[in-house]
């Protein structure tokens, strides 16, 4: 495998080509040859979800699917698993996140982080401690980067090419974007059908990068004001979302939440807007 060590061994590091995206790891470890068998498990994992759910792979157990061939009765037993947390998602969100927009389903915007959550977590069952996953900027971290640190995620501002919005530290915690910078309005709404445009960039922290993923394109369809009062029934999961007008605003994890996240914007909420002069954020260049 293509991975590379740095001095002493530490830290790891492995990028992946896979999922139309390149996955990152990072471990404060050693590549021993049981971390390494785990490594290898990771990767094949993902290869194996993008063989098995990619919409644009003719021969995909989904397109198959899509097509009807075979019904969803006689699907593979992970593929009805994975089509059963759409379902979730779809009660979890309201409707706001439905893998069935087109009437054929495409768990697209679940699988992704569904699948890195699955290879941070072999990495950890081998004994990997601290180890960082980041698929596309979906970002599942545990442990820390250092014997002192914690994991800082940079969101990028959609605002300003180049520049960060926030900076997400912590030590065990997943952090998930959607937004319009990159594909521009992409995100069907499914009440509509029609491209969700209220918010440029909604960011989700939690304990899950499944969940994370999902209620970040959630909120892109939910817009700001229902997102913000959506967010807080989910218990360990917080919004930094910016809307169409520019305006960015936060919510916080709930108190009782073991997965408390710092959001590093001077605790102002709402933030600031496209004409303030943008602030430097801490830990960040």
């Amino acid at each position: 495998m293509g991975d590379r060590a740095g001095a002493g061994g530490l830290p790891w590091r492995h990028a992946e080509p896979v999922m139309g995206t390149v996955v990152s790891f990072v471990l404060r470890h050693r590549p021993t040859p049981v971390l390494r068998a785990a490594l290898a498990d990771a990767v094949a994992l993902l290869h194996e979800a993008d063989r098995v759910y990619s919409p644009f792979l003719p021969d995909s157990a989904v397109s198959r699917l899509r097509r009807g061939e075979p019904g969803r009765a006689d699907a593979p037993s992970e593929v009805r698993r994975v089509l059963e947390l759409c379902e979730r998602a779809h009660s979890r969100t309201r409707g706001a996140f439905d893998a069935w927009a087109d009437g054929r389903p495409d768990p697209c915007g679940l699988v992704k982080g569904w699948a890195a959550e699955r290879a941070w977590r072999v990495l950890r069952e081998a004994g990997a401690t601290d180890v960082c996953v980041n698929a596309g900027g979906d970002v599942r971290v545990g442990g820390a980067p250092g014997p002192a640190g914690v994991w800082r995620t940079g969101i990028a501002d959609p605002r300003r090419p180049g520049r960060l919005l926030a900076v997400v530290a912590g030590r065990d915690h997943a952090v998930a974007t959607s937004g319009t910078a990159e594909r521009g309005a992409h995100i069907v709404d499914p009440r509509t059908p029609a491209p969700a445009t209220g918010l440029l960039a909604a960011t989700v922290t939690g304990p899950e990068l499944l969940w994370a993923d999902v209620y970040a394109t959630a909120a892109m369809v939910l817009g700001a004001a229902e997102a913000h009062r959506w967010i807080v029934s989910k218990p360990g999961y917080a919004l930094l979302a910016v809307a169409a007008d520019g305006e960015a605003r936060q919510s916080r994890a709930g108190a009782e939440s073991s997965h408390p996240q710092a959001w590093m914007i001077a605790d102002a909420i709402p933030i600031a807007s496209p004409s303030d002069k943008h602030p430097q954020w801490p830990g960040t260049p």
